[in-house]
């Protein structure tokens, strides 16, 4: 018999694999020397993110994390990198000087974070339930809700970004 406590640590577990997977993509994000690395670095982050809305029972929104961020904003960045015909590799013009200022800073910024989150949620729990006993909606549900009365502008939204990537990849040729 499998108790709720095992779920916990199970979840706990899943939560700290993950977690630490996001921490190491983040840092290649800002240390990659390639942009391209450092945008795939981002996707590992967005995976995460992703796989942590599954593990909190939203998958719903674990799957429009993946569609929109990861398979849209992630593509049409990388498209954009490529078309822009930038320079690849290291470039002493773009590092910049005051990491040595930033660095504390961002360290000071997380431990007043940390603090404010800690001390204003502390005893807080999350309800299993929602307080006037509804039942959670299911994806189906959800996504019947948002994509019927919106499912044309969805579609010519669609076409519109096809026709942007187009007009970039033509005007980006070599001719």
């Amino acid at each position: 018999m499998v108790l709720a406590s095992d779920i916990q640590v199970a979840q706990n577990v899943g939560f700290a694999i993950i977690a630490l997977m996001m921490i190491i993509a983040g840092v290649g994000v800002i240390a990659a020397r390639n942009v391209v690395h450092a945008a795939l670095s981002l996707v590992v982050v967005m995976a995460g993110a992703a796989a942590n809305y599954v593990l909190l029972s939203a998958e719903f929104v674990a799957v429009t994390q993946v569609l929109v961020y990861i398979g849209a904003v992630m593509v049409l960045f990388l498209f954009g990198v490529m078309l822009t015909r930038a320079q690849v590799g290291k470039d002493a013009e773009l590092n910049n000087k005051n990491a040595v200022v930033a660095a504390p800073v961002a360290l000071l910024l997380f431990g007043v974070l940390a603090y404010v989150l800690l001390k204003g949620f502390s005893d807080d729990k999350i309800a299993a339930t929602t307080g006037n006993g509804a039942k959670p909606q299911d994806t189906a549900v959800i996504s019947d809700l948002i994509f019927k009365p919106y499912l044309l502008p969805f579609w010519a939204l669609s076409f519109v970004l096809l026709a942007a990537v187009i007009g970039a990849i033509v005007l980006a040729r070599k001719d």
